[in-house]
């Protein structure tokens, strides 16, 4: 049975198991009360959750089986041994019997095509049997347990508890899996070369790797460089006064129409693709930025320049700086700005030396999130700066970023355990390690603001 037509079989197993234990309890609970309820949703859970988790883990060991069912076959005799070039056969032969493929390039493909249908075919029909039978066994489970002793209110409540717990620990566990494999890869790689050469090295030139001396042309000191350089010095250098003087007339001067108006269209500007921010850095600012050099006489003045994706970069920021700042002025009590007032200050003396300090720990923590954002950004870097990785301080040089080497070494050609595409885990764990520390000051700083208005 397809997938969606199995999945619309359980739930109408659920629907149903829901009905008829509702209406069972409700002969000796009363139509009205909550225990009817919680004997129903009691019985979807048992009727739908067993299928749904040996589907789960079904679809993770089936294709396992299909291929080796493929492979006790005849006419697999014929197959090369164990490798890219069988494993590219059986690729084709399955996208033939799925149907995703009209043709395939080897020859063998098409004959395997039918044996991949039938095996296939198999274990679907075992699946759907599987399936039902929980499904069924579940609900017949749920139907004994409906009887007046049964407290079907606190079974659904650790029902619903034990998946919120599941949900966290995946998060959890994807974070941690993320984590292992960026160390691993890591470590793969400083076995190689040095971390010394690599966190000090000044010279980045991954195409030409000298075997006896890899280090020499790891340095990523040039790419750090590039990457504050965009991040945390030219993109907020526009994120931070626009963000922030957006916030303060939205807070202090904005009537409560126009901030409702303006605020959400200042936060359309977080919901654009990145992707949209990179054709725009290098379609449109970035020619500009070039034009601008040469009009002041830089001859050199490039189209991939620095400035062109910080001042893009800075555009994106804006939503979350000021938002955030918006959020840290609003939270200042008002008995502040009021005693400042009467005391005679004006409103833009009061905003500069009572509001702003105060809300000053709320905003530090907003620029520090914005820079953790700027610092992982990786489609307007990719689009807008260069490959070329130089220690300068001329915004229209060309520069680059940790972001954009990681995309270049990772679409090359080289070999999965070579230093070029090992550095790509060496650089991907650093950002991991700064944007974290970036994050925690941030919540640090947050939560001492709280605490000292709570």
């Amino acid at each position: 049975m397809p997938a969606p037509a199995l999945l619309f079989l359980l739930a109408g197993l659920a629907l149903v198991g829901w009905v008829a234990a509702r209406a069972r309890a409700a002969t000796f609970a009363g139509a009205r009360g909550a225990l009817p309820r919680h004997h129903g949703w009691h019985a979807a859970v048992l009727v739908i959750a067993p299928p749904l988790l040996f589907l789960g883990i079904w679809s993770a060991t089936s294709p396992a089986l299909v291929t080796d069912t493929v492979l006790a076959a005849p006419a697999a005799a014929a197959l090369p041994p164990p490798g890219y070039a069988r494993a590219a056969i059986l690729s084709e032969a399955r996208a033939l019997a799925a149907g995703r493929a009209g043709a395939a390039f080897n020859p063998l493909a098409p004959v395997l095509a039918p044996a991949y249908a039938a095996a296939q075919a198999r274990y679907d029909r075992i699946a759907t049997a599987v399936a039902v039978l929980l499904a069924l066994g579940g609900g017949a489970a749920a139907w004994r347990r409906v009887r007046p002793g049964f407290a079907a209110r606190r079974r659904v409540e650790g029902l619903v508890r034990a998946a919120l717990a599941a949900a966290s620990l995946l998060a959890i566990l994807t974070t941690l899996g993320i984590l292992v494999s960026l160390v691993w890869e890591a470590g793969r790689f400083f076995a190689t070369v040095p971390v010394g050469d690599f966190l000090l090295g000044t010279h980045w030139s991954p195409q030409v790797i000298d075997p006896r001396d890899p280090g020499a042309g790891l340095g990523a000191v040039p790419l750090f460089w590039g990457t504050f350089f965009i991040g945390a010095v030219i993109a907020m250098a526009v994120a931070i006064p626009f963000g922030l003087l957006s916030a303060i007339y939205l807070t202090q001067y904005a009537r409560a129409v126009t901030r409702r108006r303006v605020r959400p269209i200042l936060e359309v500007l977080a919901g654009i693709p990145t992707v949209v921010y990179g054709y725009f850095a290098a379609l449109t600012v970035a020619p500009a930025v070039r034009r601008l050099g040469m009009a002041l006489g830089i001859a050199d003045a490039s189209a991939e320049s620095a400035l062109a994706a910080g001042l893009v970069m800075g555009v994106m920021i804006i939503p979350f700086v000021s938002s955030l700042a918006d959020d840290a002025l609003a939270a200042v009590p008002a008995t502040l700005r009021d005693a400042s007032l009467a005391l005679g200050a004006t409103r833009a003396e009061t905003i500069a030396r009572v509001l702003v300090p105060a809300a000053l720990p709320g905003i530090v923590a907003g620029v520090l999130l914005g820079v953790s954002r700027a610092v992982g950004e990786t489609m307007i870097v990719v689009m807008a700066a260069s490959g070329v990785a130089t220690l300068t301080l001329d915004p229209f040089a060309p520069a680059t970023t940790v972001t954009r080497q990681i995309v270049d070494l990772l679409t090359g050609e080289a070999a999965f355990d070579s230093p070029k595409t090992l550095a790509a885990f060496a650089l991907g764990l650093t950002l991991f390690v700064v944007t974290l520390v970036l994050n925690i000051a941030a919540l640090t700083v947050v939560k001492r603001y709280r605490a000292a208005y709570e």
